[in-house]
């Protein structure tokens, strides 16, 4: 996909602040015009399937769907969509499972002043943005887990659990959680079924725990 003289940018994040923030930021550029705002991961992904769009920036952590969980719908829906994660926490695993889900890089919110931008323009051209202390701990993660034979526990769930997972934490019911990802709640129930299973817990208060420490949802 050949790039725009100004590519149309979303911008996805639940604090009102921050959006404006980074409109200011944007708009500032000649290349560059916020064209669609989302304040959570659902509507990010109906903000996102606009052609007007040609990047998504993502905040990491949003309400009803992560901003990893609406990467990788959007990736799938729309694949010539250039997708940017934007997050406070310095955290490898959120680095590797943004690339994972088809974003061009990881921007932290504290360096977004200095790097936004410049992550955004290499998104547009296709190439990554990985800012360095990101890339050693990744890797020195990963180095270490794979020599000690580790599993990684990001594939315990399938995309779709970790989507129940998510709502059950921000206290959703199962009707609730049926209408939001167009389940029947016999569906809902048979997913939080094989979450319990699959990670060894008997209640909601474990597994809101468990979404807490992964980063689905903030405490």
């Amino acid at each position: 996909m050949s790039v725009p003289l100004r590519a149309g940018v979303l911008i996805a994040d639940d604090h009102g602040m921050v959006r404006s923030g980074l409109r200011l930021v944007l708009d500032a550029t000649p290349d560059l015009q916020v064209v669609a705002e989302a304040s959570d991961g659902i509507e990010a992904v109906e903000r996102g399937l606009d052609e007007r769009v040609d990047l998504a920036v993502l905040d990491v952590a949003m309400p009803r769907r992560t901003g990893l969980q609406a990467a990788r719908e959007l990736a799938a829906r729309r694949p010539g969509l250039k997708i940017l994660m934007l997050s406070m926490h310095d955290v490898e695993q959120y680095f590797f499972e943004a690339l994972k889900v088809g974003a061009c890089g990881y921007v932290l919110k504290s360096e977004a002043d200095r790097d936004l931008i410049g992550a955004c323009r290499k998104a547009l051209r296709g190439e990554p943005f990985l800012y360095p202390p990101a890339v050693r701990a990744l890797l020195r993660e990963h180095l270490d887990a794979a020599a000690a034979g580790e599993p990684v526990e990001r594939d315990l769930l399938t995309p779709r659990e970790l989507e129940v997972v998510k709502l059950v934490a921000e206290a959703h019911s199962t009707d609730e959680i049926a209408a939001l990802l167009h389940l029947s709640p016999r569906t809902v129930e048979r997913h939080r079924e094989n979450v319990l299973a699959k990670l060894g817990m008997s209640d909601r208060v474990q597994v809101t725990r468990w979404a807490i420490r992964r980063g689905l949802v903030e405490p």
